[in-house]
């Protein structure tokens, strides 16, 4: 009997995706639950597990297109798991020994588990996405530490380690260190097929700015009032909570505030119509390996500064693993964007379509400032708030950036909701 292994459904805007890489391959015994394929969309990037255990006959290629609901391969459940090398060996060499009574030499177990992880080292037995990104990234997994099952390196291991190699990349080298030269490249230029995700990404940004009159307006915060709470009560924080606390909680709630403010700004254009949303699910921009995803965090008017910094730290992990789903990025009314954890200066956000407004954090520069007619150094903060101008008009566009700087400067009033 042989089960069919097909492309699940995964959204109502998605048919098709990309077989982007297998984790078996044909013929291979594989386990109930065991990940075979990893399917990228033009959204997200999902895994494919078995349904039953069997013998696995491949029916499509990595890197093919493949419709929701078509057949990917066959598992054959009547075949048996295959018989331990390791159990068959002993008793060929116990069957074979030249001594009729004599015992097989008995194998030491711990020159057992060597062996087997020696095997489990062995570049051609990782998952093809392991594989693969060990190929871009020049990164040999064997030095990865494993998180999957008896300390298999899964996708997420391998992207963690390509993120903080990139980070031990950024960091300032110490006085002893000799920098090394750039390996010389044979060619003067190379081609890669964008991924769905990036060729969404594209389309998306293009059609936002060719579908809207994007304008956006500025202002500047003084970050004072936010680290002097965060430095004064962060301890307390982690220890109640068990997580730190951000500033992005305080931009999620200023948005609200601000959004509560001038509902204007809370709607959208669909056809010839308006749309205003009454609800509060704000988007926050998350950079991954693959591109920029926003996943939604929902109700944030009703949600404490604890509840916020956790769903954000959940999605942070989610996308580290690229386990964030469609229902993750749908819904939101609004978009933060925070280029400041890059040092960007300022920029101009690009609208999250069919959204009306996008707010961009950038990174804190203490600077001098007249306060009071005294020019003093505060960490200050370029803020920006694009928003489309066939639906907004600047004074509400202003109105909103002057509500969320207000909010930042006295975060009492988040607390009393004033």
């Amino acid at each position: 009997m042989a089960t069919e292994v097909k492309i699940p459904s995964l959204g109502e805007s998605i048919s098709s995706g990309i077989l982007a890489a297998w984790h078996v391959s044909n013929g291979d015994y594989v386990e109930q639950g065991q990940s075979l394929f990893d399917l990228e969309t033009d959204k997200i990037t999902s895994e494919g597990n078995a349904e039953v255990s069997g013998t696995i006959e491949l029916k499509a290629d990595e890197g093919e297109e493949v419709e929701v609901g078509s057949v990917v391969a066959l598992i054959d459940e009547n075949a048996g798991a295959p018989e331990n090398d390791d159990t068959a060996s002993r008793e060929e060499n116990a069957d074979t020994s030249d001594s009729g009574n004599k015992t097989a030499p008995k194998r030491d177990a711990t020159s057992d588990r060597e062996e087997a992880s020696d095997s489990e080292a062995a570049p051609e037995t990782y998952p093809a996405s392991v594989r693969r990104l060990a190929e871009e990234s020049g990164i040999d997994p064997r030095k990865v530490s494993g998180s999957g099952k008896a300390g298999r390196v899964t996708k997420g291991d391998m992207l963690e380690a390509i993120e903080k190699a990139g980070e031990d990349k950024a960091a300032p080298a110490s006085p002893e260190a000799t920098p090394s030269a750039a390996p010389a490249s044979t060619e003067r230029e190379s081609r890669r097929k964008m991924s769905p995700l990036r060729k969404t990404i594209a389309r998306r940004l293009v059609q936002a700015q060719q579908e809207s009159a994007m304008l956006t307006t500025f202002n500047e915060v003084d970050m004072s009032a936010v680290m002097r709470i965060r430095k004064t009560h962060q301890e307390a924080f982690v220890g109640q909570h068990g997580l730190k606390l951000g500033f992005m909680s305080f931009f999620t709630k200023a948005a609200v505030r601000a959004l509560k403010a001038w509902p204007g700004i809370n709607a959208r254009i669909d056809g010839d119509e308006i749309v205003s949303n009454h609800y509060y699910d704000i988007g926050i921009a998350v950079s991954t390996p693959k591109g920029l995803l926003v996943p939604v965090i929902r109700d944030c008017e009703s949600k404490s500064f604890a509840a916020i910094e956790r769903d954000i730290l959940d999605f942070a992990g989610k996308a580290k693993e690229g386990k964030i789903s469609i229902e993750d990025l749908q819904g939101g009314v609004f978009t933060i964007t925070n280029g400041g954890i890059f040092g960007s200066m300022l920029s101009t956000p690009i609208l999250n379509s069919p959204q009306s407004g996008i707010l961009g954090m950038h990174t804190i520069q203490e600077r001098p400032v007249a306060v009071d007619g005294s020019v003093v150094i505060r960490p200050m903060m370029y803020l920006a708030h694009s928003y489309d101008h066939r639906l907004v008009d600047g004074r509400e566009a202003v109105g909103f950036l002057v509500s969320v700087k207000e909010a930042i400067e006295d975060p009492m009033r988040l607390m009393f909701e004033i």
